[in-house]
């Protein structure tokens, strides 16, 4: 085992999101901030995990329970700081071994360069190292001080850094290994002398370096990893960069991406190769698409099971299982619960709710469909509605197999339409319908002569009526 501990520390307020929801909540690309850094932790399977909370204590640990739910919870009622949050996460344990200690809020950081960095810091026998990165931009993190002989002398807060300092491009990713032992000695030695009256724990760092023990700055190659999420702009940035990471994966791995930069995928998707994704598409959650479907443009899946060689086009599905072969849209609504069944349409300006279709089965265009069961190789005309709600409760209807429900039929649930039977176009069915037979449920068309002369007299429909007399 390469990490005895992990700490993870995630208490701050996370003013600058002005948000009433913590920002480790935050989500991006499919998990919260927390989440991402919590799934990289993984990776290397540590024997323990203990996560530092504090502000919106309760949400955070009952999004801890359901994403880590071996992970321990550690609550900083007062945020004095890192060096304060990890003597916390410490007072309650024996440390030991490698102990890790890292932000909740970097979700570009990955499982592989944590590996790297504690192989590193294992290797080299450090009693400490922090994981730096050459930033373009250094304003707001800490610099990284070097001697001479290129050796890490200490870490300066930007607050306490002056401007020689602050010209400095290497910066402390907040992500540091120590060893055990040697962080439990040193991090009751820390002090609140510094600007913002806080215990760092960079300054651990500086405490070992004095007391003779060799400590390391390891550089990442990718600064993108390490960068943090302070306000909504950075969040952003984090969910375009983690967007261009997922995209650029799944097209080495053989799905076609018409335009990368109008494509969200979440990073619990799954998706085969030889899938095409066309612009304007978000495939969120815990989508699968398996090979050869092709999806878009402008399609949004939640939470959805797409098949073989299905197509889904401009439109939105959430919880939905769509069939091999299927077709759906375009402007399509499928709702939680939809099942279709193989070679199966769900045309345009078609929603469907808690419904499942057999294979074969049609549903062109122009219709709702809400708890239903529909059979193999039936059709279910235009503008047909499935009247599943009576004001207090929602009530099934079953139509069997190779049934055809004449264009603009209402079935009021609960329904029963056998095998082979149809519906007469118009009807209202109220009864059940036995197999081959056919359901008429319309009243008698009757013509009123000349109601139009009479009612609308002088109208434009008067005088075209009019002007067809004798005709």
């Amino acid at each position: 085992m390469t990490v005895q501990t992990v700490i993870v520390l995630a208490a701050g307020e996370g003013t600058r999101m002005k948000s009433a929801k913590a920002k480790v909540l935050h989500s991006v690309a499919g998990r919260s901030l927390l989440g991402h850094v919590l799934h990289a932790v993984d990776h290397l399977k540590p024997e323990e995990v203990r996560i530092v909370v504090g502000s919106d204590r309760e949400a955070v640990e009952a999004h801890i329970l359901q994403i880590a739910p071996k992970a321990t919870t550690v609550f900083q009622q007062h945020r004095g700081g890192t060096g304060h949050a990890a003597q916390i996460a410490l007072a309650d344990t024996t440390a030991h071994g490698t102990i890790l200690i890292l932000a909740g809020d970097t979700p570009m950081l990955t499982g592989e360069s944590l590996a790297a960095f504690i192989a590193a810091h294992n290797a080299g026998n450090f009693a400490a190292s922090v994981l730096t990165a050459e930033h373009p931009d250094p304003t707001g993190y800490g610099r990284i001080i070097r001697d001479d002989s290129d050796a890490l002398l200490k870490i300066v807060e930007e607050k306490d850094a002056d401007e020689n300092q602050k010209i400095i491009f290497e910066i402390n990713s907040g992500v540091y290994a120590f060893d055990g032992a040697a962080l439990a000695s040193s991090i009751g030695k820390l002090n609140n002398a510094n600007a913002q009256g806080e215990l760092y724990l960079t300054d651990v760092i500086g405490i070992l370096k004095s007391e003779g023990a060799s400590v390391a700055a390891i550089m990442i190659d990718d600064f993108t990893e390490i960068l943090g999420v302070n306000d909504r702009i950075q969040l952003a940035e984090s969910a375009a960069l983690l967007r261009d990471r997922i995209n650029d994966y799944w097209m080495r791995a053989g799905v076609t991406i018409i335009d990368p930069t109008t494509t969200w995928i979440d990073s619990t998707a799954s998706i085969s190769n030889d899938v095409t994704i066309h612009p304007g598409s978000g495939i969120y959650g815990t989508t699968t698409i398996a090979s050869g479907a092709v999806i878009g443009p402008r399609t949004t899946l939640t939470n959805c099971q797409i098949k073989e060689g299905a197509s889904v086009l401009e439109s939105i599905a959430i919880g939905t299982v769509i069939g091999e072969g299927s077709s759906v849209g375009p402007f399509t609504y499928l709702r939680t619960g939809t099942v279709l069944g193989d070679s199966t349409k769900a045309g345009a300006f078609v929603e469907m709710k808690n419904s499942t279709v057999g294979t074969g089965s049609k549903v062109p265009h122009l219709s709702y469909v809400g708890d239903a069961t529909i059979g193999e190789g039936s059709n279910i005309g235009a503008a047909t509605i499935f009247v599943n709600y009576d004001g207090v409760d929602k009530h099934h209807t079953t139509i069997g197999d190779h049934v055809r429900i004449g264009s603009d039929t209402m079935l009021v649930a609960p329904l029963n339409v056998g095998d082979g039977a149809y519906t007469a176009a118009g009807s209202v069915i109220t009864e059940d319908v036995p197999a081959g037979a056919i359901g008429v449920g319309r009243a008698k068309q009757r013509n009123v002569l000349g109601w139009v002369m009479r009612k609308r007299a002088g109208s434009k429909s008067a005088q075209a009526a009019e002007a067809t007399e004798g005709q």
